[in-house]
């Protein structure tokens, strides 16, 4: 099989799941960028953020609407892709001795997940999985275990981590669609300019000034490490799919290998 294409998605607003724009054009193309249709998706997303590390291991994982305000419209989306439970036991063996525990029963989709692949795989017929983020464990390990991942590339895998670069929903401004604050842009300039030159660096990432402010809580910001991992791991930096913010306190940027 081909190697596949690694991503980080900044997914921000769930309304992009409904919409047609340049962020979502660059899901598209991320997707296409692929030698040939991966075997299954691996998504590492920021709303499955509890205190173990799990895959799901379920044949059919449900569709998650884990928000509320939105229109009805967003909570009608179905995305009813098949699970992967040999791939779940797959990536347990594989990063032994971390522990992966197999999820058979409580997650599935969420919406870090479905509001990228109804634009990236509007069929719904790869199989998906989702890796949880342990909040337990710190910056390091979900570096090293992102590198440990790598090898799925080289077996027909793509793996895709949703989160935001800079996501600080207190400071979120409605009636700045498009835009940023100077605060966010210069944070997500930092963070662009070690994603293309020097992701082994990542770690460095929280001693910038702006750190703090641009990420208030980790569960956004850490599938980015999981990411940087995999561009680690395999000898390279990344490259820049599209990049932006939104709402003011929101990072839309994205990366791919």
């Amino acid at each position: 099989m081909a190697t596949q294409p690694a991503a980080f998605l900044g997914h921000g607003n769930p309304m992009n799941a409904l919409e047609n724009n340049r962020y979502t054009d660059a899901w598209r193309t991320f997707a296409n960028s692929a030698p040939e249709p991966p075997r299954a998706i691996l998504a590492i997303s920021a709303h499955w953020y509890v205190n173990i590390t799990a895959v799901t291991a379920m044949e059919r994982p449900r569709t998650i609407h884990d928000f509320y305000g939105f229109p009805p419209e967003l909570f009608a989306i179905d995305y009813p892709a098949p699970g992967d439970p040999e791939l779940a036991a797959e990536i347990v063996d594989l990063v032994r001795p971390t522990y992966v525990g197999l999820d058979a029963d409580s997650w599935g989709l969420d919406h870090g997940t479905w509001s990228l692949l109804v634009h990236m795989f509007p069929n719904a017929d790869i199989p998906v999985i989702q890796l949880s983020i342990n909040a337990d464990q710190p910056l390091a390990y979900h570096l090293e275990l992102g590198a440990a991942l790598a090898p799925l590339r080289d077996a027909g895998v793509m793996i895709i981590a949703s989160g935001n670069v800079v996501h600080n929903l207190g400071l979120v401004d409605w009636s700045k669609p498009g835009e940023g604050a100077l605060w966010a842009q210069t944070f997500d300039d930092q963070v662009r300019t070690i994603m293309t030159t020097d992701p082994g660096s990542f770690a460095s990432v929280s001693e910038l000034p702006g750190f703090h402010q641009a990420v208030p809580t980790p569960d956004h910001f850490l599938p980015l490490a999981y990411f940087a991992g995999l561009a680690q791991a395999a000898g390279t930096t990344a490259r820049t799919l599209v990049d932006g913010c939104d709402m003011g306190s929101l990072s839309m940027a994205s990366y791919a290998i």
